[in-house]
């Protein structure tokens, strides 16, 4: 047994007394803090506003395994931290909050070598830590919110360093810490079946990062793929743009109907309309008949980031256009759906991962679709709720066809058709370790593209496992 595993062995019985995971899906409000506050009356003191704030900390362990086929390398890595965050109560309408947190890499592959047969680095693991200092084991942290709120009636506008949830802009929080954004951004919740949330937002900080990038920076954090010419892509630090404004509408017509309407002008780059129609109703002997459509269209805007084309981050004029849809079934502790998504092969679907990850009906934690056009994917979900062990258990399986790895203009990834099995285990502890959770999730991704002339097309991709072991506590 290699010395990892003993490692792994000793911190996961050790972290289970301190450390829990939540996975957020972005249809929720970001909740990556909970809080505990001792009262929530006004006051004419800031004094009081502080001292009858809303406080919170977190500390979490993370433990994640990649297994690769044959000689390509396999990775391990153990990370561990804590934060703290802090909100004033209401003063004349207004709020504070600060946030901060910090980790350490406790033991771990080495992340800057890259493997010896394919010559591609790390993808998991490494976003654990700082994806742009692969060995820096010490000094990580990151101040996560800081930023003014007013409320008004039951509406707010937020100013500064926030975490938000919209599904192009996420926590995509798979990792030790969530993405963040800062900028203006409001909520109207004014009206009984129509609710408004957007601003514009001018800087992030991805998972998997320390720092803070202003709006075109932050596109290329991440690795970039290819062209459509095959080349290495070469936007990263080269896409010119302000920030990205967002509008989001909500509105539910009847209780069986949700209707969501985004839109994403990201300055100078991309524009990407978002629509999804969520539908639910009520049958016989407490049965629920789910389902959904979706579609995204997107084109580009400006000069794509930069005037000249090969340093752009989407080529002139390019399209895209996605379609999806769902139908499922709930009761009592059980539900299951059958999802497909179609990106049309009018072009690549295009949204920068470093703000968040695939909004798509058929995604699967730890793969994505974006940076593809002429795909077709088929998930089915099962989930069950097990009362008396507290254990929530969800169960995915999915087949998506990629094009061809070597059809560059529709695949900059180079990532093959592949099937996917995920199982995905939650339990939060109750009495004496209340605050406690625990999050289990493995991974199997199988090759379906037939023979691949290159294990860059194979290494983190496909015939792999993945195992995420993730305790976290909340106080």
């Amino acid at each position: 047994m290699k010395a990892h595993t003993f490692l792994f062995i000793f911190l996961s019985t050790l972290i289970s007394f301190f450390g829990v995971s939540q996975h957020q899906e972005v249809t929720e409000k970001p909740s990556m803090w909970k809080g505990k506050t001792k009262t929530t009356e006004d006051s004419t003191s800031i004094l009081h506003a502080f001292k009858a704030g809303t406080y919170h900390g977190h500390f979490r362990y993370y433990f994640s395994h990649t297994n690769n086929e044959r000689q390509l390398s396999d990775y391990y890595a153990n990370a561990i931290g804590g934060g703290l965050r802090f909100e004033t109560a209401k003063f004349y309408n207004f709020q504070f909050g600060v946030s901060g947190f910090y980790f350490f890499n406790i033991g771990s592959s080495d992340f800057s070598k890259k493997d010896s047969i394919s010559g591609q680095s790390n993808r998991y693991e490494t976003a654990l830590f700082d994806v742009e200092n692969p060995n820096n084991h010490k000094d990580m942290d990151r101040l996560e919110e800081l930023y003014l709120k007013y409320n008004f009636r039951k509406s707010d506008l937020v100013f500064g360093r926030q975490l938000i949830n919209t599904p192009l802009m996420n926590l995509q929080d798979g990792r030790m810490r969530a993405s963040g954004v800062e900028g203006l951004w409001f909520h109207i919740n004014e009206w009984n079946k129509l609710k408004l949330e957007g601003g514009f937002l001018y800087a992030m900080s991805p998972r998997g990062t320390t720092r803070w990038y202003a709006g075109g920076e932050s596109i290329g954090v991440y690795p970039g793929g290819v062209d459509h010419n095959g080349q290495m892509s070469k936007y990263s630090g080269n896409v010119e743009s302000l920030g990205v404004g967002v509008l989001g509408l909500h509105y539910t017509p009847n209780k069986n109907i949700k209707i969501h309407a985004w839109d994403y002008l990201i300055e100078n780059v991309l524009n990407t309309s978002f629509l999804q129609i969520d539908y639910e109703k009520k049958l016989a002997k407490n049965n629920i008949l789910v389902g959904g459509l979706q579609g995204i269209y997107q084109f580009q805007v400006g000069d794509g980031g930069n005037s000249n084309q090969s340093l752009a981050y989407i080529q002139k004029d390019a399209k895209a256009s996605t379609i999806g849809a769902k139908l499922g079934w709930k009761k009592d502790k059980w539900g299951a759906s059958l999802n497909y998504n179609h990106i049309t092969k009018q072009g690549r679907f295009l949204a920068p991962r470093e703000w968040g990850r695939d909004p798509f009906f058929t995604f699967l934690p730890r793969e994505r679709n974006e940076g593809a056009g002429n795909v077709h994917a088929f998930v089915g979900k099962i989930d069950r709720n097990f009362p008396k062990a507290a254990i929530k258990a969800s169960l995915g399986f999915g087949y998506v066809q990629m094009p061809d790895v070597h059809q560059f203009e529709l695949n900059k990834y180079g990532l093959p058709s592949y099937s996917q099995i995920n199982l995905d285990l939650k339990h939060p502890f109750t009495g004496k370790l209340t605050g406690l959770d625990v999050h289990f999730l493995t991974v199997v991704k199988i090759n379906q593209a037939g023979s691949l002339n290159h294990d860059k097309y194979v290494i983190n991709k496909v015939n792999m496992g993945l195992v995420n072991l993730i305790l976290n506590y909340h106080f």
